[in-house]
């Protein structure tokens, strides 16, 4: 069976190096708003998509919701090299596409556009084209696909759906909230609420206490950024990473606490809500990102500007 076919068009001269830096793929339609070419492209087929982009590949597409994330993070590039002129442990971001590289050209001119420092565009012909991330060495991958994020988190790989909203434009330094359960963290104690309802949830953790809770789908990606994070200093870094957690600290938080200890993951802050809804804080927070498994949280989220990844856990 002959391989699908795939386009990887490079536009940086100075290469960084996947084995240290902290690779992101995003799709197209999850860094650009591409809403209405893709209602295009599901109504009249590939041809007329195609025909529109070319027509209009001088005309910058407007940003999406991971916008906002890819901007912060070239901030972040910039404040290393700053102090650093030589180090490899950079954001490299990958685009990556399923369309064909004749409808490309308007994509890479909008990143120029902005003047956004992307280091690969991998326009792929093949369905699934999540299978080439693991060779770019992705830490994360964005998509507005739940199938293609379904696909990376079956490949090993942190990953969370985009949905397409309006969002306000946080300022640097580049901020990141975490979820826990199900997103940092494994579901394990999500499955005994469900089964068992609170009262037993809260048992489970006074009995599991001293015992690190399994790693969830985003730990990988938390721990590159954690490792990145400790380049500087607290006061001067241009990283801020927090947990904004359903669990009640008195109950539920002290496990969190120590698990985070024992990986070695510092977060600059927590907050155990206690299923208080999370859209006042993260208003207050105003994150490049906000990643969460459950939908409720992600509605409310965007309900007050917060650009949003859902990390399903029923793929």
């Amino acid at each position: 069976m002959a391989e699908p076919e795939s386009t990887v068009i490079n536009t940086n001269v100075k290469q960084k190096d996947p084995s240290k830096a902290l690779v992101i793929a995003v799709t197209t339609r999850a860094i650009f708003n591409l809403e209405e070419e893709h209602k295009l492209y599901l109504e009249k087929g590939k041809e007329e998509y195609i025909r529109h982009q070319q027509a209009n590949e001088d005309k910058p597409l407007p940003p999406g919701t991971a916008f906002a994330f890819i901007q912060a993070a070239q901030y972040v590039n910039e404040k290393i090299l700053e102090s650093t002129p030589a180090e490899k442990g950079l954001f490299d971001i990958l685009v990556l596409s399923n369309n064909s590289p004749e409808s490309g050209a308007r994509i890479i001119n909008s990143t120029k556009h902005y003047g956004l420092e992307i280091s690969k565009f991998c326009f792929v012909s093949d369905e699934d084209s999540t299978q080439y991330l693991k060779s770019h060495g992705v830490k994360l991958f964005l998509s507005a696909d739940r199938t293609d994020v379904c696909n990376a988190l079956r490949r090993g790989v942190s990953a969370a759906l985009i949905f397409q909203q309006e969002v306000q434009a946080p300022s640097t330094p580049l901020r990141v909230v975490f979820d826990g359960d199900a997103v940092l963290f494994s579901d394990e104690t999500d499955k005994v609420f469900r089964e068992q309802g609170l009262e037993g949830a809260m048992q489970y953790e006074r009995a599991m206490e001293a015992v690190p809770m399994g790693e969830g789908p985003l730990k990988a990606f938390a721990m590159h950024l954690g490792k990145m994070r400790k380049k500087f200093s607290q006061e001067k870094s241009p990283i801020r990473t927090y947990l904004v957690t359903a669990r009640s600290g008195r109950d539920m938080g002290i496990r969190a606490i120590k698990t985070l200890r024992e990986w070695g993951l510092a977060i600059d802050e927590a907050f155990f809500m206690d299923g208080a809804p999370k859209g006042p804080i993260l208003a207050q927070i105003q994150p490049h990102i906000f990643f969460d498994d459950g939908l409720h949280n992600i509605q409310g989220a965007q309900n007050v500007g917060v650009p949003s990844a859902w990390v399903p856990s029923c793929c």
